[in-house]
């Protein structure tokens, strides 16, 4: 007689050992990477935008090559990431994998806004190769994540959650550095705060949805934003402020999810978002 296989043999027959990505299916998703962006440098496109009057002001967005390749890149990295993270056991029985390939699309596209800035060069490539590689780790730390019984989880979990802080600093930073009106950069801060913020908690509260709470931080954070978009803040300073902020609003949430001590919320999220606006302000 043949031995039964349950869905538990299936989804954790050896949970020290655990499951890791293809590595075909990586190699494949971090190389449509390297070549959409190395693509972008030789294809010349000319520069499109988005003009209207509205009451009020004029609307004028500017569409060029970059602006293409990046939003071309992260969904093909969401893409990418659904269909090597289906691989998973514990996802093939799932309808969505969406929590999952949120910030492996987030960081193919915060990946290339440095790139802009550079040179075509030496140093250019080493940020390529760079961003390369996070977005590796990123869908490694991903499909990690996805078993709770794996011994690697919360390793992988705080991995996640410390590339999806460096992405939305990163990210603030050079939407400030672009010196873009109010109206374009609100919306762009708000939808990755409320991404980020809300992987962030799914990953800290073991897979509970926060959607609400999330948008609740977005709300918060979105006006400080318009408040400290108008002071001379550097583009560093003014992504550490607003991630100190962002920090500190999840750790109230999630501790009063978590049940935590009232005093201990306060004096963490004092101190995360002193810190933060401490260094904020001494690097301005």
């Amino acid at each position: 007689m043949g031995k039964v296989v349950t869905q538990t043999d299936l989804v954790h027959p050896n949970s020290s050992a655990g499951y890791l990505p293809d590595t075909n299916r990586v190699s494949v998703l971090a190389a449509m990477v390297v070549l959409a962006y190395t693509l972008s440098n030789y294809i010349i496109l000319p520069e499109r935008g988005i003009f209207a009057q509205l009451p009020g002001f004029y609307l004028d967005i500017p569409i060029n090559i970059d602006t293409v390749t990046a939003i071309l890149v992260a969904g093909l990295m969401a893409t990418g990431a659904d269909w090597l993270l289906r691989d998973h056991p514990a996802l093939q029985n799932k309808i969505s994998a969406f929590p999952h390939w949120v910030l492996p699309a987030l960081t193919a596209l915060v990946i290339g806004m440095p790139l802009n800035q550079i040179d075509y060069g030496l140093s250019w490539w080493g940020g390529l190769f760079l961003g390369a590689g996070i977005v590796v780790l990123v869908l490694i730390g991903e499909y990690i994540s996805i078993d709770p019984q794996d011994l690697r989880q919360p390793l992988a979990s705080a991995g996640l959650s410390a590339v999806a802080y460096i992405m939305l600093l990163v990210l603030i930073s050079v939407l400030r550095s672009e010196g873009l009106r109010l109206f374009f950069v609100i919306p762009a801060i708000t939808i990755a705060v409320w991404l980020v913020c809300m992987r962030v908690m799914h990953l800290r509260l073991h897979g509970e949805w926060t959607i609400y709470e999330a948008a609740i931080i977005d709300i918060i954070v979105g006006q400080v934003a318009a408040a400290f978009h108008y002071w001379p803040l550097s583009p560093v300073s003014y992504g550490i402020a607003l991630l100190g902020l962002s920090l500190c609003l999840i750790n109230v949430i999630c501790g009063l999810i978590e049940e935590k001590p009232f005093r201990t919320i306060v004096w963490e999220s004092v101190i995360s978002v002193g810190l933060s606006w401490a260094i904020a302000f001494w690097i301005l």
